[in-house]
This record gives C-alpha cells, structure tokens and sequence, in this order.
C-alpha cells in the first residue's frame, strides 16, 4: 500500500535529506487556530504534521503536552469538529497540506466506533494514526481495519522494548516506525541519549521501514546526531509550549502563529544540512 507517508519519506530519501515532523495539539486553544496553524506550517516547508487528539489521561506525555491537552478539553474539543475542519482545510487549493498523522488513543477510536473513526479520519486527510496505547504485537484486528482505511499504522519502539517484541511490532507497522529516542515521557532535552545510535542501528536491521525520532528533540544540533542514522524526527514539546501564549494578553494570535511558524522554518531548515 502507497500513503503520502511513504511517498513522502521515499521523496526525502531520494533527496538525501530527512524529514521533520512537528506535533500541535488539535484544539488547543480552539479549532479556527489549529487550522491556521496547520497552514503556516505547511508554508513553512515540514514534511509531516502529527495531530494530537486531546485525551484526559496520555500515555508518555509530558507535563507540555498534558496542559495542551486541558486547554483544548476545556475549550470544548470534539472529535467530529476537529474532522469536519481539517476536511474543509483539505478542499483548500491555497493550501499545500503535508501528510497528516494523528496521535490517538484507542479509548478515542473505540468510544467513537473504530470503522466511523477510521473512514472520517481518511476523508479529513489523515494518512496514518499512532495509537500509544495498543500493543502493537496485539493490533492485528485493527491493522487490517487501517489497511482497509488506506491509513498507516505507525508504530512506537522504545529503548526497553525486548528485541522480540520489537519483531512483532514493527511487523504490523507501517508508513514509519516511532522511534522513541528515550525512556520515560515526552519534553525538551539538553542532548540525545549515546545509546539512541544502537537503539536505531537494532531497528534498522529488523525493518525497512523509515525510522523517525521523537522525544526531546528541539534544536538543529539534535537533527546534526541523527543525521545518516534516522529518517526524520518529530518535534512536539519544544513547539506546544509556545502555545500557551496564546492565552498571553501581551502576545497577539499572529504573532504567536508567528512565532511557531519561525521556529518550526528553522528546523525545516536544518534537515536540509
């Protein structure tokens, strides 16, 4: 099956250049700003977008994203709402959206009905899902439901997942692996862990998947370790937190989707070497 994600990822590969991906959470403050920073992203050259779908209870979130989260539930997120936009957003010519991957938990897709979840997902113009919280060696039912979907199903492979485990999960993987650059929960580092090189030298050999880093990467000295080890990497505390000025009464909305937009410009550029 060929997605925008792994056309994407073949693209950069044959470019010799790796791919970022910044996380947002959808909703946080409100829907009309997660569109409008959706499309300053996408003017800004990322390669990918990871949506977060807001949960009460994440699993491997930071206290960044965890807050992020609150202030979209307080603000009345729902999931259809969320679809209903991004489809809107798909229909803009103006617009040169990048491949979508929604970060959801399953107690998300159950609650709504996976085969609903999964068909307004794809015509929202998601093009793969992460889902923390199933086992990937426990997901062949809904690995099927996503394959008939057209969606990928990343999956994510810590630094503690025993190698046979491993084997299993990136078995029902697909569009990249989630590389999980650290132990413990998401948030913004100083450096990049030594063992992250031999975390990804395991992987690569169990899977020919693209493989792209996520936890605590938020400079382009971060990207300059990665570089000839990984695929991509994602970026999400390090960008959320700038949206809490959101609720700033000194910051206006454009300069804060601003700010965002410069940041994330920066790190496009630092794929690029």
């Amino acid at each position: 099956m060929t997605t925008s994600i792994s056309e994407t990822f073949a693209t950069l590969k044959s470019e010799n250049r790796m791919a970022f991906m910044p996380f947002i959470t959808a909703g946080d403050p409100d829907l009309a700003t997660t569109v409008d920073v959706l499309k300053e992203l996408s003017r800004q050259g990322v390669d990918l977008i990871e949506v977060g779908f807001p949960y009460s209870d994440p699993i491997a979130d930071g206290p960044v994203i965890q807050e992020s989260y609150t202030r979209a539930l307080n603000n009345g997120f729902h999931v259809h709402d969320l679809f209903e936009a991004l489809k809107a957003l798909s229909a803009d010519e103006s617009v040169d959206l990048p491949a979508l991957v929604g970060m959801v938990s399953y107690a998300i897709i159950f609650r709504y009905g996976a085969e609903r979840f999964l068909k307004e997902a794809a015509e929202a113009g998601f093009s793969g899902l992460i889902v923390p919280d199933l086992p990937g060696d426990e997901a062949a039912e809904f690995v099927e439901l996503t394959k008939a979907a057209q969606l990928d199903l990343v999956q994510l492979v810590s630094p503690l997942t025993p190698e046979d485990r491993t084997k299993r999960i990136v078995q029902s993987a697909s569009g990249f692996i989630y590389c999980i650059a650290v132990a413990g929960t998401t948030g913004v580092r100083d450096e990049l862990p030594g063992e992250l090189t031999a975390h990804l030298e395991s992987l690569r050999s169990l899977t020919d998947l693209p493989l792209a880093v996520g936890f605590g990467i938020s400079k382009p000295a971060h990207v300059d370790t990665l570089r000839g080890k990984a695929d991509g990497f994602i970026i999400g505390s390090a960008i959320v937190k700038q949206f809490a000025a959101f609720s700033d009464p000194d910051q206006t909305r454009e300069a804060v989707i601003a700010s965002i937009g410069k940041y994330a410009g920066e790190m496009a550029t630092a794929t690029k070497g």
